[in-house]
């Protein structure tokens, strides 16, 4: 099955929101679908009632259509199971801005955490503190690009800063995986030196970023 390949991107899933008459960022889909999975898994049928609902239509308007939705979420399940650690969040690409880039981090963040609102206090009370951590600086990613139209594509360190970040959320999910999935074969913690140093502290930008909007 072909489905981790290098032409589905963020590019791919706009497109075909847009011929649904959508505007709206798969970043934030993109988040829901990654905390489901993480938390315990999205059947592919919900997965996509879930996605035409978004766009307002009771069924895809094409069978490739159907087909790109549908490999959306075999692609995150395959990745966050991968030993590879493989799995990334659905943002744009460096032919965008990098504001655009930093919205759709954002949008990411806020579906992250909108589909983990819905986790119960039973699973709540089986996680770890370094993913709790984890998960609050998710949340104080998500509130250090409110402003992130004012990410400048001529700052380097604006680039690396949001880089570093995403791979934060990235790792936050993947933290997530390996706590609800204590006995998949395929999946290994991710070691301490994987994870940033000290938190959003020893990460590039959010606590500064916040503080100076």
């Amino acid at each position: 099955m072909a489905i981790i390949n290098d032409t589905f991107d963020f590019s791919l899933v706009a497109d075909h929101f847009l011929a649904h008459g959508s505007l709206n960022n798969p970043s934030f889909l993109d988040g829901q679908l990654v905390a489901a999975l993480a938390l315990d898994d999205i059947s592919a049928e919900d997965w996509l009632a879930r996605v035409c609902a978004s766009l307002g239509v009771e069924q895809p308007a094409t069978r490739e259509a159907g087909e790109v939705f549908l490999t959306w979420r075999t692609r995150n399940q395959e990745r966050l199971a991968a030993s590879e650690m493989s799995i990334e969040p659905l943002l744009p690409d460096d032919m965008f801005s990098l504001a655009e880039r930093g919205q759709s981090l954002r949008e990411w963040t806020l579906g992250f955490q909108e589909e983990l609102a819905g986790a119960d206090d039973d699973v709540r009370s089986g996680w770890s503190q370094a993913l709790k951590d984890a998960l609050s600086d998710v949340e104080a990613i998500s509130s250090g690009l409110a402003n992130a139209e004012d990410l400048d594509d001529d700052n380097a360190e604006d680039e690396a800063d949001l880089f570093a970040l995403a791979d934060h959320v990235r790792m936050a999910a993947l933290l997530l995986y390996t706590e609800q999935h204590p006995g998949n074969p395929d999946v290994e913690k991710p070691s301490d030196d994987q994870l940033p140093e000290g938190g959003l502290e020893g990460s590039l930008g959010v606590s500064s970023r916040t503080d100076s909007h």
